[in-house]
């Protein structure tokens, strides 16, 4: 960290020295002063809009900068004033707003050296290239676009070294990872607006000056709320998966269960709800542990959403418990879905990390199947409790067994309890 702060200041001072060493400006002192007001009020309007990406510990800020046409036309002592003024704007603004970084005074200045170095560099290479690209169609538009590319390059290199003085880059393909992160698109829409805004400079169009300004500020205030309306949802959406999942499984928990019943109160369709949990969990934990056991639970979950469609839902219900909507089926379909749900748990195993090595841990499950038309004088809470009540029934008969009833039958089944290899009609 303090060799990059040494770095900082030592651009800092690099981009003063080509400053003075122009002495002059390249126009007179009203005329500068004005485009210095302009520029600085549109820059400063414009710096909240900007992508801020967080790159170890430092941040990157994304967004157009007007340093190439100012550059270009005020020149490198013209620049180094325009650029101190604005950085240490943006510096004690943040300072009141409480949104510095803690090496916001350091990087001010690098701020402040790295765009006069980079942008006096454009400006001499504009004087030089532009005679030879005048010859050409849409010469001065290819000309402010090279000086794009060359500007960014150079910026992304001076950056590059700040990332490797403070080990947030460390490879060299980290480096060509992050020149590369650059958008192509982003480069011209800087390429455009700032040759518009030197065309304009030079004719002395401040009108046409400031009607630019103020459009690219609308332009880039409705992405930037538009980003951030996204960027909310996006975030809004995570905690809402987060608050709705089990985390050792990753199926939907109790909360979001209970939420789903409720949607489905509504629909009055016919549906198959099955309570399952692990026969003899206890004597898993106790043989093993209780990481042993969460396996298996993992393995359970994992092997019941195998079997399920996506119109099906699938919760952990309590501990070794998971309870299953199946949608879109007749009872005997859904009785034929949890049999072979229930062989293939039986026919497979876990493969446990357990003390030094693994252990092949093989177990059954049970199953209460629950299926009826959904209404109003039997809920999905109801129809949750009556599939629970039957797999209660089926640890009662010996386990690995499913107990299913039809509810959906109006002579009223009895439940039936099915044992493992048979299936009853």
């Amino acid at each position: 960290m303090v060799g990059a702060r040494f770095f900082n200041f030592i651009l800092f001072f690099a981009g003063l020295a080509v400053a003075f060493n122009v002495k002059t400006i390249p126009l007179n002192a009203d005329h500068y002063v004005k485009v210095l007001v302009l520029f600085w009020l549109f820059s400063t309007m414009y710096h909240h809009l900007r992508v801020l990406h967080k790159t170890g510990n430092t941040t990157v800020d994304y967004g157009i900068s007007y340093s190439l046409s100012f550059g270009i036309f005020a020149g490198p002592l013209g620049l180094f004033i325009f650029e101190t003024i604005y950085r240490f704007t943006v510096y004690f603004n943040k300072k009141r707003t409480g949104t510095d970084d803690p090496e916001e005074f350091s990087d001010t200045f690098y701020n402040i050296g790295a765009f006069v170095l980079t942008y006096s560099a454009a400006y001499y290479l504009y004087n030089l290239l532009r005679p030879v690209f005048e010859l050409f169609p849409f010469g001065y538009w290819i000309l402010i676009f090279l000086l794009v590319c060359i500007t960014s390059l150079l910026i992304d290199l001076l950056l590059i070294i700040v990332f490797l003085l403070t080990s947030d880059i460390k490879t060299v393909r980290e480096a060509v990872d992050f020149i590369k992160s650059r958008s192509i698109l982003d480069m011209g829409k800087t390429a455009f607006t700032n040759g518009l805004l030197l065309l304009f400079l030079r004719e002395g169009e401040w009108g046409a000056l400031f009607a630019l300004f103020f459009l690219n500020y609308l332009v880039s205030r409705s992405f930037y709320s538009k980003s951030q309306s996204i960027k909310n949802k996006i975030e809004r959406d995570k905690f809402e998966q987060m608050a709705y999942t089990d985390f050792l499984t990753g199926a939907n928990n109790r909360a979001f269960m209970d939420k789903r019943m409720a949607e489905l109160d509504e629909t009055g369709e016919y549906i198959g709800i099955v309570v399952a949990d692990i026969d003899n969990f206890k004597h898993i934990n106790d043989t093993y542990n209780h990481s042993v056991g969460d396996q298996v639970i993992r393995h359970f979950a994992k092997t019941l959403k195998s079997y399920i469609n996506g119109n099906d839902n699938l919760f952990r219900s309590g501990g070794e418990e998971f309870t299953l909507f199946l949608r879109n089926r007749n009872y005997r379909q859904c009785l034929d879905l949890v049999e072979r749900i229930r062989r293939g748990i039986e026919e497979s195993a876990v493969e446990a990390e357990y003390g030094p090595g693994t252990a092949s841990i093989s177990y059954t499950s049970s199953f209460g199947l629950y299926f009826y038309r959904i209404h109003h004088k039997v809920s999905m809470e109801k129809g949750y409790i009556q599939a629970d009540q039957l797999l209660l029934t089926s640890k009662q008969h010996g386990r690995n067994r499913i107990t299913a009833l039809d509810g959906s039958n109006k002579q009223g089944n009895m439940p039936v309890s099915i044992p493992k290899q048979k299936l009853v009609p």
